[in-house]
């Protein structure tokens, strides 16, 4: 700090008349000079001394003495009343000056030694306090049957000989006082801070060698960012150290980085000031007074915070467990991080966490095969497959072009996903099906789908990608189509360790994060990849014939199905006024293509063109019903099945209580969810085993963007749904279920959270 600003931070605190212009460490006396212990035996007992130099003084309240050896039989210790003092940490207390003389009765049935454990604490006018300071003396006694026994040699301090008359020998051996001056508060402590992400501060606090940081005397609060708050930060492991006065405390005597969670009301991005208050010492020397820094941020844009996982950055600790003193007050720097420490922030996980997320996005996008969501369109693959016939050439070609489709689709999703999170868009895994828009295109598509393989028009029922393409020249384009299209069903599904590897992609480097989009998609195309590339697999297939015509009509009835699905998923987003748009365009689009057909073949322009006119027709419901509100939101009263609808608030409330809770976060459009439901969530052993577990079941619906369950998601690392989590009446963690549930599976889990 240049010298102008000393001499002006001097005289503005003169000016507001404080205490001492500033604190002069150096001129601080040693513990033991600034308070010079001695011990003799007397007929009453051990006398202790303690010779305090001018301007400093002792607390009584942390003075005690403990005895031990030669049968000495030791009463309380006795202190002469001390001066009234108001404590800035203690409040009301009382002190000693120059000089305080104290007894500790007893009587000694035999000669020997007694060790004293005393421990005192005092401070300095000045304002710095000493830490609290333990001492081991040995006294001789005698018995007291005798008479008085005459002051004889002790040690004091660690062992060292005293004279006749109790004077120790101190110094540095001797109490572990430390002589060298301690050092001003800037270079004994460095702190640096920056926003590691918008939802997360990073601090580095540095101690010099040979000084140490309390971990729970620090306070911090982000100022100027309304909206923001800071949560409890994440403190290392730190050194165990028993306090004599304190009890148990931890202290960090090297470098630490500690993550602070940022919680947020906004996701926009801010400038915010973090002010941070510590407190550390010099090791066998002084303690600091609390010391104040503050660092200007600029935070990016992050996600909102759910209400019940929100806390309190812990507050120093109550006046009982301060550690001391009144101190003047101190000038406030600034901090700004070094480029090490930017470094490490920006620096993406290691090379085998990467390697074990990249594997975790292969085996889920493999597993996504036999997910409910996709079984549908990879019924059109395998008629595709079924049909073959054409050679090993073709069906690699025509493997090779599935493939393309189904990585290029997860890229494209994976990079809008990333991109729109970035800008503060609160996203996950599916986010596409909820957009009503998104639904219904879903079901015209799956609906001219079917037409085409019932065979009311023919453009290939490759349109789909099942067999000859997108034209009758080649399949390769409905090959890949069919790739486009079973990514696009398929992402409301997340597959066992799916979850797992998106999570990760969403919080690695741009580059990591692709890689494992794109193995997702080498994952799911892997099955239909060794089929078209391997020989021996493909000539297992069962040979083409005319049974191929009746195949390809029955599954045109999955792809209706899924169409209504679809429409019941568009009726619940924007109501039953949506699905009779979506319904009379369906009729529209019927019309076109059957009307195509007939004409397609002949020399008939006019004809042409009116087809084509319908078929544009069919699309304007789409435009449509994209302009119809929402419907009205739903009572928050329980439902017919006893279910609560999810609310951070409800759920702090209910655990607050004791309660064990089930959370089961679900969409319509979540093939997945409804089949968990099926299977065990609407059964009555499920209820059976809730009651029997006094459990309340949480339900939240993300049809619908709702910040708030996404806020729930992120939280757990979940990018998608289902996610089902049971959170036990003992308060601790929730346990987060697998995906795919089973009756078994889920009672477990209650049991647990209920202690049985």
């Amino acid at each position: 700090m240049s010298l102008i600003h000393r001499l002006a931070t001097l005289l503005a605190l003169s000016a507001l008349a404080l205490p001492a212009v500033a604190v002069d460490e150096s001129s601080l006396l040693p513990v033991d000079q600034a308070f010079a212990l001695t011990a003799e035996a007397t007929d009453q007992g051990i006398a202790l001394h303690w010779k305090i130099a001018d301007g400093y003084y002792l607390y009584r309240h942390r003075t005690a003495v403990t005895a031990d050896g030669a049968d000495f039989q030791a009463g309380t210790l006795q202190m002469p009343d001390g001066d009234k003092h108001t404590d800035q940490y203690f409040g009301p207390v009382e002190t000693y000056r120059g000089r305080l003389d104290a007894l500790l009765p007893g009587q000694s049935a035999s000669t020997g030694n007694v060790t004293l454990k005393v421990r005192y604490q005092g401070c300095a006018d000045a304002g710095v306090c000493y830490p609290p300071q333990s001492r081991t003396l040995q006294v001789a006694v005698k018995p007291s049957a005798g008479g008085a026994p005459a002051p004889t040699a002790g040690t004091g301090g660690l062992g060292l000989p005293t004279p006749a008359g109790g004077l120790p020998l101190f110094g540095k051996a001797a109490s572990g006082a430390t002589d060298q001056a301690p050092l001003p508060q800037e270079d004994a402590f460095h702190f640096e801070a920056i926003a590691d992400t918008g939802n997360q501060l990073l601090l580095r606090f540095t101690p010099a060698k040979g000084y140490y940081l309390y971990r729970d005397r620090t306070h911090m609060t982000l100022a100027g960012a309304e909206g923001l708050s800071l949560g409890n930060p994440k403190w290392p492991n730190g050194s165990a150290h028993r306090d004599e006065h304190f009890g148990e405390v931890t202290v960090y005597f090297d470098q630490i980085e500690v993550p602070v969670p940022v919680q947020r009301d906004r996701v926009d991005a801010t400038q915010a000031t973090l002010q941070v208050t510590f407190q550390g010492c010099q090791t066998d020397g002084i303690c600091y007074p609390p010391m104040t820094r503050e660092v200007t941020l600029s935070l990016p844009a992050g996600i909102i915070t759910p209400e019940a996982e929100r806390t309190a950055a812990p507050i120093p600790l109550e006046n009982d467990r301060a550690t001391p003193a009144p101190a003047a007050p101190a000038e406030v720097p600034r901090s700004t991080p070094p480029p090490d420490v930017l470094a490490r922030a920006q620096q993406g996980n290691s090379a085998s966490t990467w390697l074990l997320a990249l594997l975790a996005a292969l085996l889920g996008g493999l597993i996504l095969n036999v997910m409910p969501c996709v079984l549908p369109v990879l019924s059109l693959k395998a008629l595709s497959l079924a049909e073959g016939g054409r050679g090993a050439g073709h069906a690699r070609a025509s493997a090779l072009s599935y493939a393309a489709g189904v990585m290029l689709s997860f890229l494209v999703i994976g990079g809008i996903a990333l991109g729109l999170r970035a800008t503060g868009q609160a996203l996950g895994w599916g986010f596409q099906l909820q957009q009503p828009l998104v639904i219904a295109v879903l079901v015209y598509v799956m609906f001219a789908v079917g037409l085409s393989l019932s065979g009311v028009f023919a453009v290939g029922y490759g349109l789909a990608g099942a067999g000859r393409g997108l034209t009758e020249r080649s399949g390769l384009g409905g090959d890949f189509f069919t790739g486009v299209l079973a990514v696009v069903v398929a992402s409301p599904c997340t597959a066992p360790f799916m979850g797992t590897a998106l999570a990760f992609a969403f919080a690695a480097p741009l580059p990591v994060a692709l890689a494992v989009f794109a193995l997702l998609g080498v994952g799911m195309a892997l099955p239909f990849l060794l089929i078209g590339l391997v020989p021996a697999l493909a000539s297992r297939l069962p040979r083409p014939g005319a049974w191929m015509d009746t195949l390809k009509q029955v599954l045109a009835f999955p792809m209706y199905l899924t169409a209504v699905w679809m429409l019941w998923v568009l009726g619940k987003q924007r109501g039953i006024d949506a699905v009779a748009l979506a319904l009379a365009g369906l009729v529209v689009l019927a019309l076109g293509l059957w009307a195509f057909q007939r004409v397609r073949f002949q020399t008939a322009p006019l004809r042409r063109t009116l087809a084509v006119v319908v078929l544009l027709v069919s699309v304007v419901p789409l435009v449509l019903l994209h302009r119809l509100p929402p419907p009205s939101a739903t009572s928050n009263t329980a439902s017919a099945d006893g279910s609560e609808p999810y609310s951070p608030a409800r759920l702090a409330e209910l655990r607050k209580q004791g309660q064990v809770v089930f959370v089961d976060m679900g969409a319509d459009w979540c093939v997945s969810c409804k089949a968990n439901e099926q299977a065990v969530l609407n059964r009555d052993d499920f209820r059976n085993a809730l009651r029997s577990s006094n459990a309340v079941l949480m339900r939240g619906d993300w049809t619908n963007v709702d910040p708030t369950i996404t806020a729930f998601l992120t939280e757990y690392k979940a990018v998608g749904v289902p996610l089902y989590v049971v959170f036990p009446k003992s308060g601790g963690d929730g346990e987060v279920l697998p995906t795919v549930l089973t009756p078994q599976l889920v009672r477990d889990a209650l049991k647990r959270a209920a202690g049985q």
